[in-house]
């Protein structure tokens, strides 16, 4: 397992989760620059998917909303103030102005200069900003800017679920394929699947659910946060008053004009094959869950889903897989009640039961040697899986027992369960306090008080942290690590609750600046999110979405985020062609560097939070 130069982050992914060496070497020659046009579905409107050179004047390349924060980034290393005009898509100066010196950036080892033309309220097309002779890729400044990506992020979902053909109608030609792990061979999993040796003695239907990653494991603490955030973002969107944008008939799934809001139906794809993953009652441990299923061995690049020929088999459950369970679905039972009792109803059960399970088994720990065929996911604390469990149970039944739990909790009253580098698959007491902090409950008045304070102060925390850089990035300067964009948009989407909470535009702007970082204002003017910006990823680590590697497959779709810069450098790609780099420049876009750019579930997860919030308008 390669050894990072930081110390491993609580949310990194374990590194032998991506780790094989034959990945690298059964790679075809790599594909021209520029990816096959036909790849995006007909209804996309963004910008082209190849990718052009970067600048020296960074924007976000999608452009910015006309009521919303509007800054760049020069790099320049005059002291002096240099002179900057923004231009629309026919050459005419809209606003001028001068750049504020910023000096010495830590985190991109570069000298900067930033440019606020908040002022400016035009809206169009083609804009470019130039400053001192050197001019940006082009932006757009409207008020349905985000759009096409809220949608786009979300759709990535659906082209990562396992268990069902994917369409063309919905997906795209290039997209489409057969439903994988569904029992067919050459496939052998999901639908009755043995335990490592040694776990269980019988099979079990785990068929559904999303693929996690560039692989094709499925993990129930991966999954459990990934779903949270989605169900999450149409639990904030109806509490404000946005509810229809994310309703039915919004998203391409094939549930649409089923009456059920589009992202629900999406997140009830994951939420079903996570209940799946419970251990049935009358088995030892009955209640707990599974940590996860995937492949006995690595698979290589490229590998389709319906052609994996691996075994596939269910890992050891972990009180830290059953707490996810209880947390998504009592989130779950809550949510979807008016929709769907019945279901609703269901997942209360089920959040039940693992509960007990949890209390019943409470030190049962994924080993991190557990990395064989799929990603450990090892979790050596699991106090803070059982306060998010316990604000969700809480927030959805109003019961005593649950009250106590989360009260009595340390993570209840701890000052530091907000911190610098943002919550993730391993430290998920923040969700706990976001629960607590939005979703009405039975809290005393000062309790309530005191948590929503806690989530301001973080937001406050990350506000602070990007007056400080060059780039306005929601991430200290030693917070490059694997996943960091997943980390970063994660905090922007604290930022966007503060808002909620306050009112106060500055965490709006917060929140829409994270987003700048995201689409090409950071070191590199590399926009993470394919299909969006002139210079954006189209390379990321996939076994389908592997172009790279076979011309006959597509690049990853429009709107799937790439990890982002990882100042550890764990992969052979990595070490090879980023020595020596600043942490916010160690990235690249190849299909080979699977620690700086892979997709996973959880990275755009919160992306789709936060382009949703973006998109609201009133």
């Amino acid at each position: 397992m390669p050894v990072p130069l930081l110390p491993r982050p609580r949310g990194a992914r374990t590194a032998t989760a991506l780790l094989t060496g034959a990945l690298l070497l059964i790679a075809a020659q790599s594909a021209p620059a520029g990816a096959d046009s036909s790849a995006a579905p007909a209804a996309l409107t963004t910008r082209a998917t190849a990718s052009a050179a970067p600048s020296a004047v960074q924007v976000n390349q999608l452009g910015y909303l006309p009521d919303g924060p509007k800054r760049a980034t020069v790099v320049s290393a005059s002291a002096t103030a240099l002179p900057w005009q923004l231009r629309d898509a026919a050459g005419r100066t809209a606003a001028s102005g001068t750049t504020a010196v910023r000096g010495a950036d830590a985190a991109s080892g570069q000298s900067a200069h930033l440019v606020d033309f908040s002022a400016y309220q035009g809206t169009g097309t083609g804009y470019t900003l130039t400053v001192d002779g050197r001019t940006s890729h082009p932006f757009d400044i409207r008020a349905n800017l985000y759009d096409g990506l809220r949608a786009d992020a979300m759709s990535f979902f659906y082209q990562q679920r396992s268990g069902i053909p994917i369409e063309a109608s919905l997906a795209g030609a290039a997209y489409a394929r057969p439903a994988g792990h569904l029992g067919v061979a050459p496939n052998r999993g999901d639908t009755a699947v043995p335990c490592v040796s040694g776990v269980c003695d019988y099979t079990r239907d785990v068929r559904g659910g999303w693929y996690d990653a560039g692989d094709q494991g499925k993990y129930v603490v991966n999954g459990g946060l990934a779903v949270w955030q989605l169900v999450n973002s149409f639990e904030r969107a109806k509490r404000t008053g946005h509810a229809a944008a994310l309703g039915d008939s919004t998203l391409r799934v094939p549930e649409r004009g089923n009456g059920i809001p589009d992202v629900l139906d999406e997140g009830r794809w994951e939420l079903e094959f996570l209940m799946r993953m419970q251990l049935p009652e009358g088995a030892p441990r009955a209640g707990m869950a599974f940590h996860k299923v995937h492949d006995a061995a690595w698979t290589g690049l490229p590998t389709r889903p319906e052609r994996d020929a691996e075994p596939r088999e269910l890992h050891a459950p972990s009180t830290a897989a059953t707490l996810n369970l209880a947390a998504a679905a009592a989130q779950c039972a809550r949510v979807y009640a008016p929709y769907d009792a019945a279901f609703a109803a269901r997942c209360l059960d089920s959040a039940r039961r693992a509960w007990a399970a949890a209390q019943a088994n409470p030190e049962v720990l994924a080993p991190g040697s557990d990395s064989t065929g799929g990603g450990a996911y090892d979790d050596t604390e699991v106090g803070d899986e059982f306060y998010w469990a316990a604000a969700e149970l809480y927030a959805t039944t109003g019961e005593a027992r649950y009250r106590d739990a989360v009260t009595s909790s340390p993570y209840h009253t701890a000052s530091d369960v907000f911190t610098p580098l943002g919550f993730n698959w391993q430290d998920t007491a923040p969700l706990g306090r976001i629960v607590l902090a939005t979703v009405p409950n039975g809290l005393p008045a000062t309790d309530l008080a005191r948590v929503r304070a806690s989530v301001v102060s973080a937001a406050d925390g990350q506000l602070s942290t990007m007056a400080g850089q060059g780039y306005g990035v929601p991430l200290p300067a030693d917070g490059y690590v694997w996943g960091s964009n997943g980390q970063v948009a994660n905090n922007g989407t604290v930022m966007a609750v503060a808002y909620e909470l306050t009112k106060q535009r500055r965490y709006r702007t917060g929140a829409l600046e994270t987003l700048d970082y995201l689409l090409g204002r950071n070191a590199l003017g590399q926009s993470y999110v394919t299909g969006y910006g002139e210079h954006a990823a189209q390379n990321q680590h996939h076994r389908f979405w592997a172009h790279q590697y076979d011309a006959s497959l597509p690049n990853p779709p429009a709107g799937s985020i790439a990890g982002g810069a990882n100042a550890g450098l764990e992969d052979p790609v990595a070490q090879e062609k980023l020595p020596g780099c600043a942490p916010a420049a160690c990235y690249i876009d190849d299909i080979g560097s699977y620690s700086t750019n892979e997709v996973a579930i959880n990275w755009n997860a919160p992306l789709a939070w936060l382009t949703a919030f973006a998109a609201e308008r009133g």
